[in-house]
């Protein structure tokens, strides 16, 4: 199964670092119908930042309006879908690095039935050369 790799569209919403606050973010979201494709959150000093990838940046952006969540302005990564082998990031990592960019976070992991997703991001002046070398 070969990879699908594509450039999206995300936000930030920075949360309190406390029970439930991220809970409130994201079923605020369900309760409105909507759906991501991607979620990473990591401490941000005495916050949390939240990464979202909505399938719909407008309904997405509605909620957020609606529940006055500290939103960032919109950023690009890309997110990675295909089927699970041995070292199959490490070769489209190595694409990268081979173009002389440097990937500044990743995540992966494996989705079951063979399956694996990820998403990285790469610094803003590097990421149309990235879509590039990725065939994005």
């Amino acid at each position: 199964m070969a990879e699908s790799i594509r450039a999206v569209d995300y936000y930030y919403v920075s949360s309190p670092d406390k029970p439930g606050a991220g809970a409130g973010v994201l079923g605020a979201l369900r309760d409105a119908g909507v759906n991501l494709l991607a979620v990473h959150a990591f401490p941000s000093g005495r916050r949390v930042q939240v990464d979202i990838v909505p399938e719909d940046a407008k309904a997405f952006l509605k909620v957020a309006r609606r529940e006055k969540f500290k939103l960032s302005r919109k950023k690009k990564a890309f997110l990675v879908e295909g089927g699970d082998r041995i070292g199959v990031l490490a070769e489209i990592l190595e694409k990268v690095a081979a173009a002389g960019i440097n990937v500044t976070a990743a995540t992966a992991l494996t989705a079951g039935r063979s399956r694996y997703g990820a998403i990285f991001w790469v610094k803003p002046k590097d990421q149309r050369r990235a879509a590039k070398v990725l065939g994005v």
